[in-house]
């Protein structure tokens, strides 16, 4: 099976195959819980050329930012394979793996938590810089001021302490201290959710400005499917801990296959009150990932299951060009 999307060169910027973080629960005396193991991530495979952004998606708790995350080592992968430019990353010691993070930076969802509170909006961007050893005393203010007026930023703001900007512009912080070493990867960990639905827009176009002008691949972890159709190449679905389904964006929102994929896009609201929409609502809670379904993690909820669906599970297969589903119906 390959899902690669490729650069130019015939090689994705990214690679990930049957990537695993599983989390041991621990057990306890007072309520009798045994000790279990959480299947967070569990099996995910994928890739992502330069200058394309793929987009995360799936309900709260799938393992969207743990794939995240662990890509970049932020959080340790169980197992798997991660490359970058053909590079192991999960090989790497902690000198080697501190000197590749200058081509992959992430951009937190909180722009509040995500900032010290005691350095300066200019210390803040700066910080990659320092750590790198990249230029220093006037040419570092120099290139902190450039990142400034590239993400929309006052320069005479670096003075300024983080309190003292809006929400929508401390995510442009944080965005400029992402771009601070001109990394080939970014992983955006849903960079607009805490923001109101106008500056939400603002830093998506500037986000996709910056793409189109450096060359930046996104992996763009998100759970509002209309920010998604916006800004993503293509985008993966994901359900307790595996991929489902992955596509083109114009094919996924035109024509998804996997059962999952086509309730999660019956709930986008349509900005039109004369347009009537059936929307399709998912039985049932979320499975355990402590103690996940066998066969297909989606049967228990899904209405097209039948006896195969719990004992045989689903491989990842393409079934249209460029559309790559897990399901035996479909």
């Amino acid at each position: 099976m390959s899902t690669n999307a490729t650069t130019e060169a015939g090689t994705p910027l990214l690679e990930v195959r049957d990537l695993r973080k599983h989390y041991q629960s621990p057990g306890s005396w007072i309520s009798r819980r045994k000790a279990s193991k959480v299947y967070a991530v569990d099996g995910v495979s994928f890739s992502v050329a330069a200058g394309e952004t793929l987009a995360l998606v799936g309900e709260s708790g799938c393992g969207k930012t743990t794939t995240g995350k662990s890509i970049l080592r932020l959080i340790e992968p169980t197992s798997g394979m991660v490359r970058l430019n053909g590079r192991d990353l999960l090989s790497l010691d902690a000198g080697a793996m501190r000197e590749q993070r200058r081509e992959m930076q992430i951009i937190f969802q909180d722009p509040y938590a995500s900032l010290n509170p005691r350095m300066t909006a200019g210390e803040l961007v700066a910080e990659p810089l320092r750590n790198f050893g990249v230029s220093n005393g006037a040419q570092r203010n120099e290139r902190v001021a450039w990142l400034f007026s590239k993400v929309g930023l006052r320069p005479e703001a670096m003075k300024k302490l983080p309190h003292e900007f809006s929400g929508g512009q401390r995510q442009r912080l944080g965005i400029a201290r992402a771009l601070a070493l001109n990394p080939k990867l970014i992983v955006c960990d849903e960079p607009v959710s805490a923001l109101d639905v106008s500056v939400q827009a603002q830093v998506i176009n500037l986000l996709t400005d910056l793409q189109a002008e450096f060359g930046i691949a996104y992996l763009f972890v998100a759970h509002d499917l209309a920010v998604v159709r916006h800004i993503s190449h293509r985008v993966a679905v994901m359900y307790l801990g595996k991929i489902v389904e992955i596509a083109g964006r114009d094919t996924l929102f035109s024509a998804p296959l996997h059962p999952y994929t086509e309730i999660l896009l019956s709930a986008v609201p349509v900005p039109d009150p004369r347009v009537r929409t059936q929307r399709r609502l998912l039985k049932g809670d979320p499975p355990n990932p402590a103690a996940p379904p066998s066969g297909c993690r989606f049967h228990t909820r899904c209405p097209m299951a039948q006896a195969r669906c719990a004992e045989e599970e689903p491989v990842l297969e393409q079934k249209t060009a460029g559309q790559w589903v897990a399901c035996h119906f479909r």
